[in-house]
């Protein structure tokens, strides 16, 4: 018989900490994840007050000062801070999305902070995307070609080919939307993501690849592409905006054209 509880060592228990903000008109509170594997603990949340008139105004901000000015053992990924790079990707009361590009007041209550799910935890709010980057190399995320390159000059593309990038190319690879997906929940050892499966048909929709036919029987199978339901999940919490659900459509429709 299947088995659908959460091991012992990954169950939330124990009391978590508070640290409360002296004084302050605008002061919200901040419940965070815990976990260090160091130590042998169960995760907990632990909860910290910030006065928000001495704060920055998104979620990031909240971090650092948390980090900078009362526990220094917070350990969380960024870098740029303009939405750019996805390192900050998290759950931010419950919808995943990036602390760097959602603000403190978009957020109704007390804001709850946990890892991007269904992901091990490296600590803290760092999951380990270790899988998810062997899935994206997959797909070889290249430009593949056969022809030789033309003498002196770059493989043009008319504006109606380039303009069939657009809202490809810009995905960040943060995994907001693939954590996000039932289906990659229960089946991602095999089941590519929304991410990965947008990123394929950047370059199976970019006319200047050669690879099409090689690309597409890497995707034939009953897993690494037909596990999307369109729930559209992926969608819906995308920081840029894009629309995986689209991209999984237009390769489905790819795989149906060449077989008839």
């Amino acid at each position: 018989m299947a088995t659908f509880t959460l091991p012992k060592n990954s169950k939330i228990s124990g009391k978590g900490r508070t640290h409360s903000a002296e004084g302050g008109d605008r002061v919200k509170k901040f419940k965070i994840y815990r976990y260090d594997p160091d130590t042998g603990e169960n995760p907990r949340y632990d909860t910290f007050e910030i006065d928000l008139d001495d704060c920055g105004p998104m979620v990031l901000d909240a971090l650092f000062k948390i980090k900078n000015e009362i526990d220094p053992t917070l350990t969380f990924r960024r870098s740029c801070r303009e939405g750019i790079c996805g390192s900050c990707s998290m759950n931010l009361n419950g919808k995943n999305g990036l602390a760097c590009t959602t603000a403190i007041d978009d957020l109704k209550g007390e804001i709850r902070i946990t890892p991007l799910p269904h992901m091990e935890v490296i600590k803290d709010l760092v999951p380990d995307f270790t899988h998810f980057y062997a899935q994206y190399a997959s797909i070889r995320p290249w430009l593949q070609t056969v022809s030789p390159t033309p003498s002196g000059k770059e493989r043009l593309q008319s504006p109606e080919q380039r303009e069939k990038l657009d809202g490809l190319y810009e995905c960040i690879l943060c995994a907001c939307c693939s954590t996000s997906c039932p289906s990659y929940w229960w089946n991602s050892d095999k089941f590519l993501g929304p991410a990965i499966l947008l990123q394929a048909y950047r370059w199976l929709a970019d006319s200047r690849d050669e690879m099409t036919g090689e690309r597409l029987d890497q995707l034939e199978d009953p897993f690494r592409l037909y596990r999307c339901h369109t729930i559209m999940n992926c969608a819906n919490v995308c920081p840029k905006g894009l629309s995986p659900a689209k991209a999984i459509a237009e390769t489905k429709k790819m795989m149906a054209e060449r077989a008839i």
